[in-house]
């Protein structure tokens, strides 16, 4: 990024306004190159920058100063990088540094918008994942010298690396340097949605009745026998407690199986209808459906599916949702994965045309406005020596933000949120893969939030 390029583009800008064109990245000709600041970076392929425009309008009209930049972009300035992922990081970089800004949005889905890969995992037998997407990735954008951070400190072109032993890429910082968030839209289609729903959204929420609802669905997680230690009936029950009570304003809404106020998909379709400002699943999932247990059962209770969405009504009354669970937000599922084998894809839900997460957040006449959850292999506290962290500190400390720390922009609640587990579980980069430490590095890298970073929870007064 150079700031000759800067001063061709305000020539532009003067130019087309000359001849009453519109330029996306919307900037004050007036201002100088050093001047130039901007809180949202939008990157997104070409094809989707028109349908846009009207977010970019909305977005400065409240306050938010945007710009667009286009992958062609990226690519023709940045010089560095080894491919495609770490151009975008290090545009990031220099957008930061140059125009200050504070949120990056990611428009596309895996195929028009690169993900990055992380191999921070230890093969559990009967699930190997040796990699996931990690979007943590674009926002750590320095280590803890305030250098550009790789994730790659072995430079063998395998990110996040930890096998063995120790971690071969090791004292990757994790902190969030920015907020960043993705609409995984797969057309223009799902941008137009997206782009109707954030504005709406922003627009109308304030003040409305139906926002100070919490709705909270969980079970028993883990039923005794699937771990060689006793746990509770109510793991996921208790978490979502915990949430509930740092929401002090909020009226609480509980689908639970120990009281058979959750016995399936329609219960949590009529809660959702009425509307409600949150939304907390903590249980079982895969890329495409959500459940859990009764007490102490190896029953399964189903809640959400990709099928059971379509009934979902709930207009502009739209959720955040927190999603615990394996894999809802995987948005890298596709059919044409059945070509890597059919017992594997179809075993692990690679199958899907499109991840849980993500159409909870594209569907239009209701769903959510984002939703936050794994794109990987949820880990709880089960999983580690130790018992306690994992998903079951993390998903709660997003409500704490918001309800106790007061943080109502949606892509610095889930940024604190991953702040606040680094200093709790700081990571120890020289144990073995598997154990605690890599699960806690593994709970943050793997912990996505498809929607809009800038979103004003709640949205804006009128």
């Amino acid at each position: 990024m150079k700031k000759n390029v800067g001063r061709k583009i305000i020539s532009l800008v003067i130019v087309m306004a000359f001849f009453g064109l519109t330029l996306v990245p919307i900037m004050n000709a007036q201002q100088t190159v050093d001047e130039l600041t901007y809180d949202l970076l939008i990157i997104t392929p070409s094809k989707f920058t028109r349908a846009l425009r009207p977010l970019v309008e909305h977005k400065n009209r409240v306050g938010v100063q945007t710009t667009v930049v286009t992958l062609g972009q990226v690519y023709r300035e940045v010089t560095e990088g080894r491919d495609k992922p770490e151009k975008i990081k290090y545009f990031i970089k220099d957008a930061v540094e140059e125009w200050g800004i504070k949120y990056v949005m990611l428009v596309g889905n895996f195929r028009s918008m690169p993900v990055r890969y992380c191999y921070n995992g230890e093969p559990w037998e009967g699930y190997p994942e040796p990699n996931f997407i990690s979007e943590l990735y674009y926002a750590d954008i320095y280590d803890q010298y305030g250098k550009f951070s790789s994730w790659n400190t072995n430079d063998n072109g395998i990110f996040g690396e930890w096998e063995g032993e120790s971690a071969q890429d090791y004292d990757i910082d994790l902190y969030p340097d920015v907020y960043v968030g993705r609409l995984a839209c797969r057309n223009r289609l799902e941008v137009h949605i997206m782009v109707n729903k954030i504005i709406t959204y922003e627009t109308t929420t304030y003040g409305e009745e139906w926002f100070n609802r919490i709705v909270a669905i969980a079970g028993d997680t883990y039923p005794d026998g699937q771990y060689p230690f006793p746990t509770s009936a109510y793991e996921g029950e208790e978490n979502t407690l915990t949430a509930i009570g740092y929401m002090l304003d909020f009226e609480p809404t509980t689908l639970f199986t120990s009281d058979e106020t959750l016995s399936g998909p329609d219960d949590v379709i009529d809660a959702i209808n009425q509307g409600c400002g949150f939304l907390f699943f903590d249980g079982h999932a895969n890329p495409g459906s959500w459940s859990t247990h009764k007490p102490n059962s190896s029953e399964w209770v189903n809640g959400l599916s990709l099928q059971t969405m379509s009934q979902l009504r709930n207009g502009n009354k739209l959720p955040v949702c927190i999603v615990g669970g394996c894999h809802n937000l995987q948005f890298d599922v596709a059919l044409t994965n059945f070509l890597k084998g059919f017992k594997e894809a179809w075993y692990h839900g690679i199958w899907y045309p499109e991840c849980w997460g993500w159409k909870l957040t594209r569907k239009i006449g209701g769903g959510s406005i984002a939703t936050i959850g794994c794109s990987g292999l949820g880990m709880t506290k089960e999983d580690k020596d130790s018992r306690e962290g994992a998903s079951d500190f993390l998903d709660p400390q997003f409500f704490y933000e918001y309800g106790m720390n007061g943080t109502d922009v949606l892509g610095e609640a889930w940024g604190n949120t991953i702040t606040n587990y680094l200093n709790q579980y700081p990571v120890n980069w020289s144990t073995p893969a598997g154990w605690d430490y890599a699960i806690d590095a593994k709970t943050v890298q793997q912990w996505i939030l498809l929607g809009d970073p800038s979103l004003k929870i709640g949205g804006y007064l009128q």
